[in-house]
């Protein structure tokens, strides 16, 4: 399992915002910071500031962003997991996401504190 994983805190806050599968994706959501766009048969889920999502937008606000800081090899395993575990094993939610060059975490505002300290006493990094 990795071990000292060096996760760097995004600015600002983000929200996590569900609107119909058939939907086209809107304008809104592209911009600065982290986005993240997924569609399933079920949904369009969105991620970005959140500042910039209408407030008639189905969204849970409040997220903070972590990105982890690589390189890591692309089929390296247990780096999401060596983050995941400490957190999860303490009731925190968390929602992961992977992209081709590494991965992020969002926490809710109010388990940032927590969530760091068990990082850290678990020997991760954290700015």
């Amino acid at each position: 399992m990795f071990r000292a994983i060096h996760l760097k805190k995004l600015p600002g806050s983000y929200a996590i915002s569900q609107m119909p599968s058939g939907n086209s994706i809107p304008d809104w959501v592209d911009g600065e910071g982290f986005v993240s766009i997924s569609r399933t048969a079920d949904e369009l889920s969105l991620i970005c500031y959140d500042e910039r999502v209408p407030k008639t937008v189905r969204s849970d606000r409040g997220w903070i962003c972590f990105m982890f800081q690589g390189p890591f090899e692309f089929d390296a395993a247990g780096v999401l997991l060596s983050v995941l575990q400490p957190i999860s094993e303490n009731g925190i939610g968390v929602l992961a996401i992977s992209t081709f060059d590494g991965d992020l975490i969002l926490l809710k505002e109010n388990d940032v504190e927590k969530a760091v300290n068990l990082l850290t006493e678990s020997g991760h990094q954290v700015e």
